[in-house]
């Protein structure tokens, strides 16, 4: 499919999305948001892909928000919808059932952070600059950020963040928790595809277990979270990966995973 503000590329059983409006930094009107939701969906339903990695072209910015000209006309009631409809699409992008690594090149600023905050996994250039700064424009973020930057980093940072507005660095970031490494801007990819290929290798159920055990495990309390887990790991033992799992183990040699 070809997309006028996103490049799409699989390889290697990873799927390459790169938000490609360098001009305005990679701001995502709304057909760049249409546009990475039907390529978010096609990565979904492509039994190739294993993993994505996100991206912003060029040096300076991974995604430096919202298009402000769309944003300046927004009415209650559209504004409403233009925050649902954002929601949808990074929602997706966060309960697709595979993982994604989130390579932040520059700028991650309001819907450029709630992207990556949906992402599994999130690396950055040491030049990186984070942020949400809705409220300097009157606004507050609505693709999910008060609510996912609150349970990855904590209540306080999210308050601090949300509320002042102010950009951090990508060591800042690192800090917190915002992402998990930081790496020179020619290692980042290089890095966000070794990661990848490390997923790559395990067997296909049991990432996409684990992952819905953390996403759900998440929303409930500790008990419920546990008989999940449980649950899942009861399943993970029916699949034919278990199986090739444990005797490769055993014969000491390299597991040859179907995903079944």
């Amino acid at each position: 499919m070809a997309y006028e503000n996103i490049l799409v590329e699989k390889r290697d059983g990873i799927a390459f999305i790169t938000v490609n409006r360098p001009k305005v930094l990679n701001a995502l009107n709304r057909k760049t948001v249409e546009e990475l939701g039907d390529a978010l969906r096609d990565a979904r339903d492509d039994g190739s892909v294993r993993v994505l990695i996100l991206t912003g072209a060029g040096e300076k910015s991974f995604v430096a928000g919202a298009d402000i000209s769309e944003l300046a006309v927004q009415t209650p009631v559209n504004g409403k919808e233009f925050s649902l409809f954002g929601q949808g699409v990074v929602h997706l992008l966060e309960t697709m059932g595979k993982p994604s690594i989130c390579a932040v090149n520059g700028f991650a600023l309001g819907g450029g952070c709630e992207l990556a905050l949906a992402c599994t996994i999130r690396i950055a250039s040491k030049t990186a600059k984070l942020g949400q700064p809705e409220v300097k424009l009157g606004i507050i973020p609505g693709y999910g950020g008060t609510q996912r930057l609150a349970r990855l980093c904590g209540k306080g940072v999210a308050q601090e963040l949300c509320l002042t507005g102010e950009m951090i660095t990508a060591e800042e970031a690192l800090r917190i928790g915002l992402v998990n490494h930081i790496y020179e801007p020619a290692e980042l990819l290089p890095a966000a595809e070794a990661m990848a290929k490390k997923v790559i290798a395990n067997a296909p159920v049991a990432v996409k277990f684990t992952m819905e055990a953390i996403e759900r495990g998440m929303e409930m309390p500790q008990e419920e979270g546990l008989f999940l887990e449980a649950t899942l790991f009861g399943l993970a033992c029916a699949t034919e990966d278990m199986k090739e799992g444990t005797k490769a183990f055993l014969e000491k040699r390299a597991a040859q995973f179907k995903g079944q």
